[in-house]
């Protein structure tokens, strides 16, 4: 057995006095894909922010490729990480945002580029090669010298995941990544997702309201609800016979509101 990819241990997060995680503990196997569902506030983009640093923890541990995520070894014992260490970290991790954050004043093939340039050194040359076969890879390769205001929110959001896998990190977080989108548009970013879950070994935790969606992407649901997992199991049984009350009334309630599952 491979040691775990990412090991949340105890930890905890508040913003101000609202306790957003609890004690929270649960790990990741590499080459997982974990759907995170759950209602609105339960901590599901809150863990994802923390795994891309952008949230500090109050207290326990993670651990990213074996390696502490907020601290780091000194003199035999573990101390808050440095921007050094925070760094090194967050190149092991690409984040798809519900809002794209493409800089509106480049093309889409700088947009793609431009951080493996930056962070890494890598050539204009190979970077852009690399971009190209990943624009064609999401369906975006006739846009590289397309603006963002040319894009719609679908388009967009394609891109924004090329411009994540061009850094090529191990672990991939999808953050509601569908959830700006007009209806009409959701299938064509969920596509892209499919064949990435499908083509890839890349580690991936999604955090979406599209249980049908979760229900393929997913070999494993963790289902969130006041900072705490409350239920957790492959998703034919999350959603075809939860064991927990809670899950069951959030799934009625996803079904009364006339999603599939």
């Amino acid at each position: 057995m491979s040691a775990p990819i990412i090991e949340i241990d105890k930890v905890c997060k508040s913003f101000g006095a609202f306790e957003v995680l609890k004690d929270l503990s649960f790990t990741v196997e590499p080459g997982e894909k974990l759907a995170l569902i759950g209602p609105s506030g339960s901590g599901k983009t809150t863990i994802l922010r923390i795994l891309m640093t952008l949230e500090t923890i109050n207290a326990g541990h993670i651990k990213v490729d074996g390696d502490h995520l907020w601290h780091k070894p000194a003199n035999g014992n573990l101390a808050p990480a440095d921007e050094a260490h925070l760094h090194k970290m967050r190149a092991k991790i690409g984040m798809v945002f519900q809002l794209f954050n493409l800089f509106p004043h480049m093309t889409v093939l700088r947009n793609v580029t431009l951080a493996p340039m930056l962070t890494k050194g890598v050539p204009r040359k190979e970077a852009e090669e690399r971009a190209m076969s990943l624009l064609n890879m999401v369906g975006m390769v006739d846009k590289a010298d397309a603006k963002p205001a040319q894009l719609s929110g679908g388009q967009k959001q394609r891109v924004a995941i090329a411009r994540a896998l061009a850094l090529q990190p191990k672990i991939m977080l999808f953050d509601e990544v569908t959830s700006a989108l007009d209806p009409e548009l959701v299938e064509e970013v969920l596509s892209v997702m499919r064949k990435l879950a499908k083509e890839t070994d890349m580690t991936m935790l999604l955090v979406t309201h599209e249980m049908s969606f979760a229900h393929d992407f997913a070999d494993r649901v963790l289902f969130f609800d006041g900072g705490r997992i409350v239920e957790e199991g492959p998703p034919d049984q999350i959603f075809t016979d939860p064991k927990e009350e809670r899950t069951q009334v959030f799934l009625k309630k996803i079904i009364a509101a006339g999603q599939r599952i």
